[in-house]
């Protein structure tokens, strides 16, 4: 075969394979779907024994209109009773939400959200909530992002040995992101319910640092705090954690 034949047939395969790549990493970058796992577990021996679990997992599906996004966490404490010798659990707690936006501007959204709470040394069998209203990112940049919104809604909860109950609220969110390195990231999460009857509050400060592509480290640290307690509960709540997280 002529020499310079092989070359434009050489070179026709090297445009075809970087041609096929760039479509491949096209496709990949225009996925609407983003993922994570974050498992976490301590455990610690010696005077005190107690073993602590944490599960979360996030899903989000964002195309030119739409945003969705999936919540489900599960955290459980167990502690050696030194009298009796066994394990008890000391905390126990599950959540599960749901939510919708609907963008009107690059800025500008509406958004529906339900979020479901179990709580089992809260003092209350379940709190869930239901709200719609309206959401601004008030900072968009490359490295840094706020949301923040606004809306009415609705809280359905029982208090352990009680009846079920409801109450009107009005729900105020701000979600806040900052890329500090290309391997360190930022987060803060503020959301408060203002309830006829209770008020709860929730703070979740973050500081992610990469492993590699895919893994990461996570510390957090979440503050949760209600007006209206039954007798016996305390008002405020804290968790420190530490999770690897997976991303994909």
């Amino acid at each position: 075969m002529n020499k310079r034949y092989r070359w434009l047939i050489l070179a026709s395969l090297v445009a075809l394979t970087g041609n096929a790549f760039a479509e491949e990493a096209k496709s990949v970058e225009k996925s609407p779907w983003t993922s994570s796992v974050e498992l976490g577990f301590i455990r610690t021996t010696g005077n005190t024994e107690t073993q602590n679990t944490t599960a979360k997992g996030d899903v989000i599906y964002e195309v030119e209109k739409w945003r969705h996004t999936g919540h489900a966490e599960a955290y459980g404490s167990e502690a050696k009773n030194q009298t009796t010798g066994e394990n008890e659990v000391s905390a126990e707690r599950y959540e599960l939400s749901g939510k919708s936006d609907y963008k009107f501007s690059e800025l500008d959204y509406a958004y529906a959200l339900i979020k479901l709470k179990k709580d089992r040394f809260s003092g209350f069998e379940y709190d869930h909530i239901v709200s719609a209203g309206y959401g601004r990112k008030a900072i968009k940049q490359d490295n840094m992002e706020l949301d923040l919104e606004i809306g009415p809604g609705e809280r359905f909860f029982k208090v352990d040995g009680g009846l079920s109950d409801e109450e009107a609220l009005l729900r105020l969110s701000a979600k806040y992101w900052w890329q500090i390195t290309d391997n360190s990231k930022f987060t803060q999460v503020l959301s408060t319910d203002i309830g006829e009857q209770i008020t709860s509050s929730e703070s979740i400060t973050g500081l992610q640092a990469n492993i590699n592509k895919t893994l990461a480290l996570k510390l957090t640290y979440t503050v949760r705090h209600k007006t209206e307690v039954p007798v016996g509960n305390e008002n405020t709540d804290t968790e420190a954690a530490v999770t690897l997280v997976y991303n994909f």
